[in-house]
């Protein structure tokens, strides 16, 4: 009752009521658009002054970016690692190492308390050789136990890379090896000594999101112009353009496939053969994730209607790949797994002869191992892992059967367990070092009801005892998009520099996301968003209801697609919040189709080209609905220079236009990391304590949040 009382007294208020007339669709701030101008760049370095003017200056924020910075260069901090040709591998930054090493032990020496690394690759060595600004963006091998891997190296943090070829036994670049100049591409290897790449072949061949639609296979010595096409898709296409891929079991059967996207969820896959390309028929909302034992393991986000069977959205799915190979139409799939009304998948991993599968049940997680029988059936068991908490599989040892399996909790360190995937047991190798005092602080879960009646989980983060008279700081942070699920997990730096401190921190699992399956993801799509952004408000209204906290001690937070979502809050709700944390944020919504890449997004969000999604996009872009006299909350809005994905246009117009109305703002823009707080951990530090100094202005009082 109190709730819904409250829902109704907000909606009469004046600041939504003025939210809720036409958009202001004129946009004179069209120059910020270009990413690199003179004009624009004079702009953001005048911007970042101001704002370091008043967050570093703080007496809060040395304090705070030295905890930060500790806590991303601490030298015992877990190396998480990945099984290649026998060996464990990891990507490793510190204070020395800014840029990191690419390094490798023995799984004997890894479990020990002080593993012996061998340094496979510099990455700052590399750089200053080379006189570039080398980031790690990861590698591909071209089999588990060969010798020769691709290295992806972007420039500053960029999703466009340079491709190389390394040898991680001589530990060099092979000598006239495959290398591929910058682009954003997508590259695998179809043998040991041919690659499958989709990238821009000839000028302005790209999709309108700017990603490539053709795939050429590429021989060694081949010159990158005689390459030869094997598969062309259209310019029109959506999503992040082609991409090959290769998998190999255990038992050596190898598929090579080659994935369409159509729009943002839907693709063809097809099927690399030894004298053709051959569509796989599969449904359009469906992912190729795993190959074992001669299976090819399929995730669903649509029904898959074979014969007189369906294998229901949101399940696991399998088919065999001779089959496939034969007769690519008639797949003949049988069903692995189907999750109930409260749970989800959120990944899978092959392994020799079993299949892991990290499922979410009511937003917390299990890691189930499934074998295949003789009679096709596939069978079950948990593996045992602590209850309560995330778990994931981080690390599938590629002819065997352990995996390196990830644990994680608001309040729990995360650890790294060896799991046996035929015993399904599970043993710790590395927990982390506590890096914040939770003694003093608890977990709950709780639920709040949105505007349509929907039930909207949500976990909170709190002192124990916490008083329950509205005068806590809390942060709010979701993401509502994308059907990426939001668990329990671990994290030092808001640990460290909120919680310790006295802050509340919770964590909304907002419709738009994958916690309960594609439906849930699905409810909030295109013209149905507004859902999403009602789930969040009726979170903050839930929390100012049981009086965690209050409009004056409330703030959120979110980033990219959650970046948008925080500017619609602001926007819908500037009565709700105090503190607005915007992070590399999409918020034109009328033009986000010809900035970077979002013409991909069209399946989230919808397009300016048909009238009904126009309006609606109209309707809550946070751009085109700012309103002169009414009272926002300050907000900090953040992005980066080098973000070729969401791009830093979106946050500098959000910017420019509160500048021009007279409203308050913080605006700052990193000039390397991609989309990402910065490129390496100095920077990232740097970003988080402006975030956390700027809470601590906004909702605690004087003197409060003070770290020594």
């Amino acid at each position: 009752m109190r709730l819904t009382l409250l829902a109704a007294t907000l909606l009469a208020l004046p600041g939504v009521a003025r939210a809720q007339t036409a958009p202001d669709t004129t946009d004179r701030f069209r120059w910020l658009e270009e990413m690199h101008g003179d004009r624009a760049m004079a702009w953001v370095n005048a911007e970042n002054t101001k704002t370091a003017g008043v967050l570093e200056q703080d007496a809060r924020f040395a304090g705070i970016y030295r905890a930060a910075l500790a806590i991303g260069q601490a030298n015992d901090r877990i190396p998480y690692v990945q099984f290649l040709g026998g060996q464990l591998y990891n990507f490793w930054q510190d204070s020395v190492h800014i840029r990191g090493l690419w390094r490798r032990t023995t799984l004997a020496s890894y479990r020990t308390a002080s593993p012996v690394w061998t340094t496979v690759l510099d990455l700052d060595s590399l750089a200053t050789a080379e006189k570039a600004n080398w980031v790690w963006q990861g590698e591909t091998c071209a089999e588990p136990a060969e010798r020769r891997c691709l290295l992806m190296l972007s420039d500053g943090g960029e999703d466009a890379n340079t491709v190389r070829e390394f040898d991680v036994v001589s530990r060099t670049f092979v000598a006239n090896g495959f290398t591929l100049p910058k682009g954003k591409q997508r590259v695998s290897w179809l043998g040991p000594d041919t690659l499958l790449v989709g990238r821009e072949w000839q000028p302005g061949e790209l999709t309108s999101s700017g990603y490539p639609f053709t795939v050429r296979r590429l021989a060694r010595g081949q010159k990158l112009a005689g390459a030869v096409e094997i598969y062309r898709g259209a310019a029109a296409d959506g999503g992040y353009g082609v991409s090959p891929a290769t998998m190999v079991d255990a038992q050596g059967h190898r598929l090579s496939v080659i994935h369409r996207p159509i729009s943002t969820f839907e693709a063809e896959q097809y099927i690399v053969r030894s004298g053709d390309v051959a569509r796989l028929n599969l449904p359009l909302k469906a992912r190729i994730v795993a190959l074992i034992d001669g299976r090819v393991i399929v995730q669903l986000a649509d029904d898959w209607k074979a014969g007189s069977s369906t294998i229901p959205s949101g399940a696991i799915a399998a088919f065999d790949l001779a089959t496939a190979l034969r007769d690519p139409a008639n797949l003949n799939p049988v069903a692995v797994f189907v999750p109930g009304p409260r749970e989800a998948v959120n990944g899978t991993s092959a392994l020799r002869d079993r299949l892991l599968v990290d499922l979410n049940r009511n937003v917390q997680s299990v890691v189930l191992a499934f074998t295949r029988k003789p009679d096709s059936r596939w069978t079950q068991v948990p593996i045992a892992l602590p209850a309560n908490v995330s778990t994931s599989v981080i690390g599938a040892e590629q002819g065997g059967n352990r995996a390196f399996i990830g644990v994680t909790g608001y309040l729990t360190p995360s650890s790294v367990w060896l799991a046996d995937a035929v015993r399904a047991t599970a043993v710790p190798v590395k927990t982390e070092k506590p890096r914040f005092d939770a003694s003093r602080s608890a977990v709950a879960q709780f639920e709040a009801t949105s505007k349509d009646g929907t039930r909207v989980p949500y976990f909170v983060v709190h002192p124990k005892g916490m008083a329950l008279d509205g005068g806590n700081p809390t942060i709010l942070y979701a993401y509502g998009g994308f059907e990426i699920s939001l668990t329990p997990r671990y994290n030092a730096a808001v640990g460290k520099l909120w919680v310790e401190q006295g802050g509340v921190y919770v964590v909304a699992n907002i419709r738009g996301g994958g916690e309960f399956g594609p439906a849930w993801h699905e409810a909030g799509l295109k013209t149905r968003r507004q859902a999403i952004y009602d789930d969040f408000a009726a979170v903050a209204q839930d929390l100012i209801a049981r009086k965690i906290t209050s409009p004056r001690r409330l703030g959120i937070q979110g980033g990219s697609n959650g970046g948008l979502l925080m500017g619609v809050q602001m926007t819908q709700h500037p009565e709700l919040w105090t503190a607005v944390d915007i992070q590399v944020p999409l918020l034109d919504m009328l033009r986000f189709e010809q900035i970077q890449a979002g013409a991909s997004w069209v399946g989230e969000y919808g397009s300016v080209s048909k009238p009904d999604e126009r309006a609606f996009l109209a309707s809550i872009s946070p751009f085109h609905n700012l309103r002169p006299g009414v009272k926002y909350p300050e907000p900090l809005i953040w992005t980066t220079t080098k973000d070729d994905r969401v791009g830093p246009q979106h946050a500098r117009k959000f910017a420019a236009k509160m500048a021009d109305m007279g409203l308050p703002y913080l605006f700052y823009e990193v000039t390397e990391g991609g989309h990402g707080a910065g490129a390496n951990i100095a920077q990232q530090a740097h970003t988080e304590a402006m975030e956390f100094t700027y809470f601590a202005r906004q909702l605690m009082d004087r003197g409060r949040g003070l770290i020594p």
